[in-house]
C-alpha cells in the first residue's frame, strides 16, 4: 500500500516573493526528494492545503489509516519529514506511537482525519 505524501509546493510562509524567487514550498519539496523518499512512499506536490497562515505544509494519507496535516514547516524540516513518513508507511492504520514521532510532527500537527469508510448503500 501506498502513502501518499503531499507538499503544499505554492506555499509562501506569508513572505511576499520577488520576480523568479522559489515559494518556501517549493523549496521544501526539493529538499524532501533530495533528503530521499521512503520505499512506500509517494510524494506529491500540490498547490495549495489551505493552512496559508501555518507557513509551509504538508500531508501525509493512505486508504484505511488515519491522515495528517502538519504545518510551519521549511525546507531545514525535510529530513524529519522524510523520517515521519517512514513511520507512518511503518504503521498499519497511520497511528505512529507519540514518542516514535519527528518533534515537528509532535508539535506540528495542524490537523488530524479519520479514515474515510465506505458505508453501504441504504436499502430501497
Amino acid at each position: 500500500m501506498t502513502v501518499t505524501l503531499h507538499v503544499c509546493i505554492t506555499c509562501r510562509s506569508g513572505q511576499s516573493l520577488r520576480e523568479g524567487e522559489t515559494a518556501p514550498g517549493a523549496r521544501l519539496h526539493s529538499a524532501i526528494l533530495q533528503a530521499g523518499v521512503p520505499e512506500g512512499v509517494s510524494v506529491v506536490p500540490v498547490e495549495c492545503l489551505s493552512a496559508c497562515s501555518q507557513g509551509c505544509s504538508i500531508a501525509l494519507s493512505a486508504p484505511r489509516r488515519w491522515s495528517y496535516v502538519y504545518g510551519r514547516l521549511s525546507d531545514a524540516n525535510a529530513p524529519d519529514v522524510v523520517a515521519g513518513a517512514a513511520a507512518y508507511a511503518a504503521a498499519p492504520d497511520g497511528i505512529v506511537p507519540w514518542r516514535s514521532r519527528p518533534e515537528i510532527f509532535r508539535k506540528q500537527s495542524l490537523a488530524r482525519i479519520p479514515p474515510i469508510t465506505i458505508l453501504p448503500e441504504p436499502a430501497e
